[in-house]
């Protein structure tokens, strides 16, 4: 289709517009009718219409952590399974986590996730290098040849594991500042949670499982906003989860660090009294923490103390789920629900308006990966990256419908609002009418 007019839409929540695709950029924007399909001013003579009423249109959205376990574990995703998940839920561009089998360690891994990425076509997909050989800690990877290579990465993580050596985080800090780079931290010592099971506090003393203790988290946060203000770089916080957390990132924001930060919308909904059911959907990394700590998360995401939605998309099969909780895997399937419960916990609650999701959700996460062509404002000229939402909808989440090739959602059953009923990337659908193009 190379042209389509999406009439009536109300344009990151607010003015409705009819905005015109012609092949990869938004041709035009206008008050409703004055795009016509025949006539003066622009044409949309031939386009595909998109009746839009009620609807929002948004900036594609960005994702800056996903795992799609390409190369390795195709058992749980790939490539495409999870850029088809991806593009259902919204998404037009994702940064994939470098633990991966072979670890994404080398410029080589790098390119051949991003080559599949662009093969498959659902979304861009931006691969995220190690931080250090292996994800071992011990010596930094090939940062520079990743960099340098057709995947041109920008954004370095041991996700998974912390890099917790000091000297091995100061080094990574000041090796991407030349050239622009960022270290996403997985903020985890240890030492600290060796054993954890679920969050440290009342629920874990009741139920008799390891405790996973806020300190850890907070004590490696507060470690690497001070490495990256000494070496004058950026660093990035990973799935951020405590109340401690948001004051350390709160403060050194305040001191002028580079320090940017994300939460997921698990962290944004879920406590640790869901584990008392025992079912290891709810076990992840880091754990589901207390009332008080999503309260904080909710108030630090609106207030721009955090400033992205990041969904740690962690697919896992069957087995590694349906098992004890302590020999379950870590981890939750993210990308499809994740506007649903942003909608839920920030815009229903008067805490975000849609502007703002379109600025967490898209503008801040391009702008941190450097996600060239995303993130982009929903003006003529700009690449034709957009997301349409139907905000009125209620349904239950049935993993039977994800188009993920894992199904280990913590909100099987849950109703939850909202529906992404069109993706373009690039002016091309690849969700129509909330169906995979």
């Amino acid at each position: 289709m190379s042209k389509i007019l999406i009439r009536g839409a109300k344009v990151l929540g607010g003015e409705v517009q009819d905005v015109l695709i012609d092949g990869e950029t938004i041709a035009a924007t206008a008050r409703p009718g004055e795009i016509a399909l025949g006539g003066p001013g622009p044409s949309a003579e031939g386009a595909t219409v998109v009746e839009a009423e009620g609807r929002i249109l948004l900036p594609g959205l960005v994702d800056l952590h996903t795992h799609l376990r390409e190369p390795g574990r195709e058992d749980s995703e790939t490539v495409l399974t999870g850029t088809r998940a991806a593009a259902s839920g919204g998404y037009t561009a994702v940064f994939a986590m470098a633990n991966t089998f072979p670890v994404a360690d080398t410029a080589g891994v790098v390119e051949q996730v991003w080559r599949l990425g662009r093969e498959h076509g659902y979304c861009d997909v931006q691969p995220i290098g190690a931080v250090t050989v292996g994800l071992e800690g011990r010596k930094l990877a090939e940062l520079g040849a990743m960099h340098e290579s057709a995947a041109g990465v920008t954004v370095f993580s041991d996700d998974g594991k912390c890099v917790d050596d000091a000297v091995i985080m100061r080094r990574a800090l000041e090796y991407v500042k030349a050239f622009g780079g960022v270290v996403a931290q997985h903020a985890q010592e240890p030492r600290l949670t060796e054993g954890a099971q679920m969050n440290e506090g009342v629920v874990s003393a009741e139920l008799g499982l390891g405790g996973w203790p806020a300190v850890a988290e907070e004590s490696i946060i507060a470690r690497d906003v001070l490495l990256a203000e000494h070496v004058g770089s950026r660093v990035h916080i990973c799935h951020l989860s405590t109340a401690g957390s948001v004051e350390i990132v709160r403060w050194a924001k305040s001191r002028g660090i580079d320090v940017t930060a994300e939460v997921t919308p698990h962290h944004l909904l879920l406590t640790d009294e869901m584990v008392r059911t025992y079912n290891p959907v709810y076990k992840v990394n880091p754990p589901l923490r207390t009332e008080r700590d999503v309260m904080a998360l909710r108030e630090a995401l609106a207030d721009g103390t955090i400033d992205i939605v990041a969904t740690d998309h962690a697919p896992h099969p069957h087995e590694d789920k349906d098992c004890e909780w302590a020999a379950a895997a870590m981890g939750m399937v993210g990308v499809e629900t994740a506007l649903s419960v942003v909608q839920h916990t920030m815009v229903e609650t008067g805490l975000l308006d849609w502007a703002a999701v379109a600025d967490r959700m898209s503008f801040a996460p391009a702008r941190i990966g450097g996600a060239t062509g995303h993130g982009r404002p929903v003006s003529a000229g700009e690449p034709a990256n957009l997301t349409l939402v139907d905000p009125a909808y209620r349904g239950t989440v049935d993993p039977a419908d994800f188009a993920s090739r894992s199904r280990n959602t913590p909100y099987e059953g849950r109703e939850l609002p909202g529906r992404v009923t069109h993706t373009f990337l690039r002016g091309r659908a690849t969700l129509m009418d909330g169906k995979l193009a």
